[in-house]
């Protein structure tokens, strides 16, 4: 007897099931011998990418890997205050002054940032979704 298991499981666990922030496609290459993002070969350094995905995309340098995080606040409504700032090696949302953590993308509240994935491929980082 066969017995057929059938497993469903998202790359690298990232899940955006948020119903404040629609799913838009990203894709994303940075050259960090560029200067713009050159800053993102040294640990805790963040750049933000205006006019991607739902409010612009934040990359950030863990240390161990990158994280990317779109910068629109999860637990609000899209309004003009939702598009968040960066504070060190967070994220601010100017509505609610909640602050995002961008080692992990959370907070004290429900939603998490909405993450992306990144693929490093030598000097060229690579966001999607």
């Amino acid at each position: 007897m066969s017995i057929i298991l059938l497993i469903s499981c998202s790359e690298q666990g990232i899940r955006n099931n948020n119903p404040n922030l629609p799913n838009y496609a990203v894709l994303i290459d940075l050259n960090l011998n560029l200067p713009e993002y050159s800053s993102l070969k040294f640990v805790s350094n963040a750049v933000l990418i205006p006019g991607k995905g739902v409010r612009g995309v934040v990359v950030f340098n863990t240390g161990s890997g990158y994280n990317a995080f779109d910068v629109a606040c999860p637990n609000q409504a899209l309004s003009s205050c939702s598009t968040m700032t960066i504070k060190g090696i967070n994220l601010l949302c100017p509505c609610d002054n909640e602050e995002y953590s961008l080692f992990s993308g959370q907070s004290k509240l429900q939603y998490p940032l909405k993450q992306y994935r990144v693929q490093v491929n030598g000097e060229v980082l690579r966001v999607y979704n």
